[in-house]
């Protein structure tokens, strides 16, 4: 009764704080939606070096927009597609499908990546994901290099707008990364990213039968090559920043040469992991930057009386991340170096198109871990796991005497889902939803696991109302979703990917990980903090509602009331 109460009393609430604000400040409709989404940048980060920002960065966003400080994802499974997917939607991953970075496809019969589709091959030969050199062992699990949004369920507020506007809306998406240009752009706008096989920033026929010119003239500079015999190297002198005296910690990631200290040498262009290598530093937000520039200016973004929209994701955080841990120098030296990167964006805006004309929102797809060393220096308890160790337990071997087999129960884990062996289960004619409990219980007893959850569960509503089981709830697609979701204890996480070794990796349903910023400014918003707690799932709607326009179609979020207001209440 107390929880209906409560609720009853926010909904009150906000009711007379809709009724209270005025309209928007300016009638005015923006003629660029800039969205920025900065990949993993935990909602305390940019505070924690806020006095050694620069004025025109986070601080014009954190001095004269509207910031919500206490903002999250209200999805379990924190990684980069589900919650660029989550922004970009207004939906949760039950709803727009982004479940997982990958999934198991029941009907291919193997794992799919995200966005993979073999019906839209890339404009550029050899520029798909090479299998020698790629890192991110999810990429490494698509079999096609074609890309394409087919697997985002519902609208995006990029194809809202083209929607509302009969197409004459210019709408884009710009990353490092595929999934997080992909998701941005949306069905019906076009996405380029950076590939690693060719040092370009590329785009797939889903999009073109063929580059424009300008993209032709970017890539033919070069400016990947430009780094070569290069060092990522400090900004200031080491004295000055808080994680000074913290420049070689032994659970630190030190891939080809990049080493685990100042200054990172890139190598020379060519070599194996160069291109890797820039995107593990700022060097990749710089290259995202300058290309998201040159698109502003080609495609003539923001010229005219109809509102166009711009998704830039900045992927170097959370390369940078999983490398050396948030709380590390590197950590800290590339968000002094992104708060650069961001005025030179928001400069380059002002100039080409006027902040004033410009309505900008920047978040973040999900937060980040501490490392498990760093935490076990302060005394906090933390650690790794290994799921491939799990089917061969002795608890696992019983279980399998239980049920009179002889084959493995677990057919695979694609974070965050086990997977059973469905096979076996039909062969013995045994009950799924019995054998996904009985794993489930299983599975509570390994060290670093906090909750295990059938899907079976999840489907017959059979769980306690508590705000965990409605996370993983809210990532549950039938269709896609595996057998059994797996929690893992705060700070305890996996640390392999095919053989490498990284520092920390997100994908939990912790506060550290669904903790991020959303901030909007620009269109004379008015400059306020917002302390209520706020989900991510706000972002496009609020979007729809300032452009008076349609919210996307599986859109659960509310706008954001005080982005409307003109006077603080």
């Amino acid at each position: 009764m107390k929880r209906r109460r409560d609720i009853v009393i926010i909904i009150a609430s906000l009711t007379m704080l809709v009724l209270s604000i005025p309209a928007l400040a300016t009638d005015a409709t923006p003629r660029l939606v800039l969205q920025i989404t900065v990949d993993a940048l935990r909602g305390d980060l940019p505070n924690r070096y806020y006095e050694r920002l620069g004025e025109n960065g986070f601080r014009y966003l954190w001095e004269k927009g509207t910031v919500y400080a206490d903002a999250h994802h209200a999805h379990a499974n924190t990684e980069t597609i589900v919650g660029h997917t989550t922004l970009a939607t207004g939906a949760n991953p039950a709803v727009h499908g982004m479940i997982g970075n990958v999934w198991f496809d029941r009907t291919e019969n193997r794992t799919m990546y995200n966005i993979e589709d073999a019906r839209y091959q890339l404009l550029t030969a050899g520029a798909g994901v090479d299998q020698n050199a790629e890192i991110d062992s999810t990429q490494k699990a698509a079999k096609s290099d074609g890309r394409s949004p087919a697997a985002i369920l519902v609208t995006t507020f990029g194809d809202e707008l083209a929607i509302n506007t009969a197409g004459r809306a210019r709408v884009f998406g710009v990353s490092i990364k595929d999934r997080g240009a992909v998701s941005m752009a949306g069905h019906a706008g076009k996405a380029f990213w950076f590939s690693k096989a060719s040092g370009e920033f590329v785009t797939s026929n889903y999009y073109f039968d063929a580059y424009p010119r300008w993209v032709i003239e970017w890539n033919e500079r070069k400016l990947a090559a430009s780094y070569s015999g290069k060092s990522w190297e400090l900004l200031h002198k080491k004295s000055t920043y808080l994680f000074g005296n913290a420049d070689d910690k032994p659970w630190e990631t030190d891939l080809a040469g990049f080493g685990r200290t100042f200054p990172h040498p890139f190598g020379e262009a060519g070599s194996k992991y160069y291109t890797t290598l820039l995107t593990l530093s700022p060097a990749g937000d710089e290259l995202t930057l300058d290309f998201a520039k040159a698109l502003i200016t080609n495609e003539k973004l923001g010229s005219d009386d109809v509102p166009d929209f711009l998704g830039v994701s900045f992927s170097s955080t959370d390369y940078v991340g999983h490398m050396f841990g948030p709380s590390s120098l590197e950590t800290e030296d590339n968000l002094l170096r992104l708060d650069r990167t961001l005025a030179d964006l928001f400069a380059f805006v002002d100039e080409q198109v006027g902040l004033e004309n410009t309505l900008i929102v920047l978040s973040a797809d999900h937060g980040g871990p501490e490392v498990p060393g760093y935490l076990n220096e302060l005394g906090i308890h933390a650690g790794y796991v290994t799921p491939e160790s799990w089917d061969k337990q002795p608890a696992f071997m019983a279980l399998k005497k239980k049920f009179a087999i002889d084959k493995e129960l677990i057919s695979g884990y694609n974070h965050p889902y086990v997977y059973l062996n469905q096979e076996v289960i039909r062969k013995h004619k045994l009950d799924q939803r019995e054998v996904e409990l009985a794993v489930a219980e299983e599975l509570l007893k390994f060290e670093g696991i906090a909750q295990a959850v059938a899907s079976s569960a999840l489907r017959e509503a059979r769980l306690p109302d508590t705000p965990l089981n409605q996370a993983i709830l809210n990532n549950f697609n039938p269709n896609r979703s595996g057998d059994i979701y797996v929690v893992f204890e705060p700070h305890w996480f996996i640390n392999d990917f095919d053989g490498l070794t990284v520092a920390a990796t997100h994908g939990s349903p912790w506060r550290y990980d669904t903790f991020v910023p959303i901030a909007f400014a620009g269109m004379q918003i008015p400059a306020r903090h917002i302390q209520r707690s706020v989900q991510t799932v706000d972002i496009a709607p609020t979007l729809a509602a300032f452009l008076k326009i349609k919210p996307p179609s599986g859109s659960t979020g509310v706008p954001l009331v005080e982005v409307f207001a003109g006077e603080e209440n």
